[in-house]
């Protein structure tokens, strides 16, 4: 694994993902309680073996930036191995990244310099389990010039996805983006399903620096690689498909863009079911992050005449405290405080977030170090919340974000007399 160098792309604005991204990348954005998106990549990359690592930034990148240098500081240089985070310097056009094929394009003196005979490159802001080392041999064995991970999904789904059209060598002779119902070419490896891009690329490296002065060249480019140089390299080399193997040992291959809040949230919300989809328990394949020096989380108020703090079927990180509230089918991030006669269902309260007395949420997201004013009812009128500038999904998942909600008059006065602590 030594020839292999992985590139991580983790510029993007998120405007999807936003109001989470107003201050922070979105690969920086908490996930699953304790950790940060990026931190699911960075983990196959190490648990993979691969341990020469670019991390390509952009956007808000600070908090990425910390991150990545305080929890994974884990790398020997004498040892050629390390993580660099890598910002936009200009060292070749005088342009920011102008897509995700310019934003390696400008990093090409970085990449000749360690001279891998692969390069991978891969997303930051996907969630998912694979040994890129098995793809890698997959690669080479196969003798390809340029290999994608597809992964197989149900037909319904396509239209969310780049769908390969894939012979019976592998070799991929075409895309649809994004095609209508009944329109779609269907898997090679599985005639019920589709091959879907996973934006998981291996190419041969010298091919790549061609493919990238090529494209650079071209003024019609959006310089992307999905859109430009993976179509364009079709005819040129031998562009194989390569079928995901799940290292999550579970019914169906897990792989989720967090890309959108509605699917952020749905994929933090498996996560406190009985059997998620997606196990963070696996020894076998462990995910790392950095851990703050937290105390533990505490639960308290169990006396007689107060209601108890307690969470159930719910993820609770280091650092938080429940105190005489509620917390159900929820995700709570390191240093959140839930104050007494709260209820909290079905939420996500990233770090930091504090929530007033007395208030309710329901199908919210608190964004980091958001305080919720008490009293506050957040997630059961749509009209309210979206009238309290709280952005509301088209599912209905409300967002509260760098301002607080107001009160709304919900509180039990007799739990008011008997409220006698800071919590």
């Amino acid at each position: 694994m030594k020839s292999a160098l992985a590139i991580l792309l983790a510029g993007g604005a998120g405007e999807r993902l936003f109001p989470l991204t107003r201050r922070i990348a979105k690969p920086a954005v908490p996930f699953g309680g304790s950790y940060r998106v990026i931190d699911f990549t960075l983990s196959n990359c190490v648990n993979s073996n691969i341990r020469r690592i670019f991390v390509l930034t952009q956007y808000k990148s600070l908090e990425l930036t910390r991150h990545i240098r305080e929890g994974w500081n884990i790398f020997s240089r004498e040892l050629a191995e390390f993580v660099e985070v890598i910002p936009p310097m200009k060292r070749i056009h005088e342009d920011w990244y102008l897509g995700t094929a310019d934003a390696v394009y400008q990093n090409m003196e970085s990449i000749e310099a360690e001279r891998p005979t692969y390069t991978l490159i891969v997303s930051g802001d996907h969630i998912y389990k694979m040994n890129y080392r098995d793809m890698l041999d997959w690669h080479t064995r196969h003798r390809a010039d340029v290999t994608i991970a597809t992964i197989q999904t149900n037909p319904e789904e396509a239209h969310l996805y780049g769908v390969a059209d894939i012979g019976p060598d592998h070799r991929i002779l075409g895309f649809q983006e994004k095609p209508s119902a009944g329109q779609e070419v269907r898997s090679r490896f599985n005639p019920d399903m589709v091959s879907a891009s996973m934006g998981v690329y291996i190419f041969n490296t010298d091919l790549l620096l061609q493919a990238l002065q090529a494209d650079a060249a071209n003024l019609a480019s959006t310089h992307d690689f999905g859109k430009d140089i993976l179509p364009g390299l079709l005819d040129q080399a031998r562009v194989l498909a390569y079928d995901f193997h799940d290292l999550n040992d579970k019914t169906a291959r897990y792989w989720r863009d967090v890309g959108t809040l509605d699917a952020y949230y749905e994929a933090n919300m498996d996560l406190v079911s009985v059997t998620p989809e997606f196990n963070l328990y696996d020894q076998n394949w462990p995910i790392r992050t950095f851990v703050p020096q937290q105390p533990p989380a505490k639960f308290v108020f169990a006396q007689e005449g107060r209601r108890m703090g307690l969470a159930v079927d719910s993820i609770v990180s280091s650092g938080c405290i429940v105190s005489g509230g509620r917390v159900m089918r929820s995700v709570l991030s390191s240093g959140v405080r839930v104050n007494s006669y709260c209820e909290i269902l079905d939420s996500i309260l990233l770090t930091g977030a504090r929530i007033g007395r007395y208030s309710r949420l329901r199908r919210t997201i608190v964004d980091v170090g958001v305080e919720v004013p008490d009293a506050s009812v957040i997630g059961y009128d749509r009209e309210e919340d979206e009238a309290n500038g709280h952005h509301v999904t088209d599912s209905g998942v409300v967002v509260v974000s760098g301002g607080a909600a107001p009160r709304s008059g919900w509180v039990d006065q007799d739990e008011v007399a008997m409220a006698s602590s800071d919590y």
